[in-house]
């Protein structure tokens, strides 16, 4: 029998005080002051991340796609922050948010933005492919839905292997509808696979409304395969971890999955060259009353983990270490020619052979 479980069945945060709805659960109670502000550490360096990227791609050192998380970043690090050491994670294109959650330095990050042979994906990779299996973290992908069976491909092997880990399998709500979503979902529920597909509901898919693409709830699809689901605030840090923590829980211990919605927005387009037509400025703004990078903050100051000057030093802090970055991109090398031909296939030597042209 599938079950509905919300966070917000437990209280909802306070948009006065900015005061987390969930900052007396056992998983957030646990948390030490400096693990607190490590959380707020990696939203705004998240941020800071994401606007250099747009200042960069706006200079045109940065080509291909750009899609950035500004907005959503209490959703990549409040579940990636659960993760346990044979934990997985795999998301869409709109990626740079769980990498840096995961822990990727920043530095091959801007690289691989820019194309560098320093970047993570030896700059073959740009904006939609981060990957760092050393973190188990197993990448953007570009296809729309694509990364969702891989999702579920993980689990099978965590369950295969016997490790008590979890995959959790990030899309955006305009994936929910495309067949092979429901092919892994079938797949995860007949064979008990410990995957979470998260779906990031940022309101959008590309320009078209959820409401004008999508019908009914989108996690409550997950009954008609038998799985657990549930929606939560994905503003609020706090609640996104007392919501999710019981899922992977139960995907470790009981290899059962789940479908979640976490309920998000992003302040920019869906990518940097989206004129957003589609929706106003006035809503925009609206939104961004609740931005969780300023809203986490306040909450630090009111029970006193962090001073101003504490805050002030880490937004410090952060714009220095994505300007370190954006130096070590512009003065790495390019990829040499040659390497048209390395990581073709899985052992990596790719052709047995490089042509006249490329010598």
């Amino acid at each position: 029998m599938s079950k509905k479980t919300s966070a917000t069945e437990e209280g909802r945060s306070d948009p006065g005080t900015g005061k987390p709805g969930h900052a007396e659960a056992s998983v957030n109670a646990a948390l030490s002051a400096s693990q607190k502000v490590d959380l707020y550490r990696l939203m705004v360096r998240i941020r800071r991340f994401e606007e250099r990227s747009l200042r960069a791609y706006q200079a045109k050192k940065i080509g291909g796609f750009l899609h950035l998380y500004i907005g959503q970043e209490a959703v990549a690090v409040g579940c990636c922050s659960l993760m346990g050491k044979d934990d997985h994670v795999i998301t869409a294109y709109r990626d740079h948010g769980h990498a840096i959650a995961v822990g990727m330095e920043l530095n091959p990050l801007m690289a691989e933005l820019y194309g560098k042979a320093t970047g993570c994906s030896k700059g073959k990779g740009g904006s939609m492919h981060f990957f760092d299996p050393a973190r188990n973290y197993w990448g953007g992908h570009g296809v729309v839905g694509g990364q969702v069976p891989l999702g579920a491909g993980l689990a099978y092997g965590l369950k295969y292997k016997g490790l008590k880990g979890a995959c959790m399998t990030f899309m955006g709500d305009g994936a929910v509808n495309q067949g092979a979503v429901h092919e892994a979902y079938n797949l995860a529920a007949l064979w008990d696979l410990p995957v979470i597909f998260v779906i990031e509901n940022n309101g959008y898919s590309m320009g078209t409304s959820q409401a004008r693409s999508s019908a009914g709830d989108l996690a409550r699809r997950a009954e008609g395969y038998g799985m657990a689901w549930g929606t939560c605030d994905g503003h609020d840090l706090y609640e996104v971890r007392a919501f999710m923590a019981p899922f992977l829980e139960k995907a470790r211990a009981q290899c059962k999955p789940a479908v979640v919605e976490i309920r998000t927005y992003r302040y920019r387009g869906h990518s940097a060259v989206d004129a957003q037509l589609y929706r106003s400025k006035e809503e925009v703004l609206e939104r961004k009353t609740n931005d969780p990078v300023k809203r986490f903050p306040r909450w630090l100051l009111e029970i006193g983990v962090v001073t101003q000057a504490d805050l002030d030093r880490m937004e410090s802090d952060a714009q220095s270490v994505v300007a370190g970055a954006v130096a070590f991109a512009e003065e790495s090398p390019e990829p040499p020619i040659e390497d048209l031909y390395t990581d073709v296939y899985v052992d990596g030597t790719g052709f047995d052979f490089v042509p006249n042209w490329a010598k």
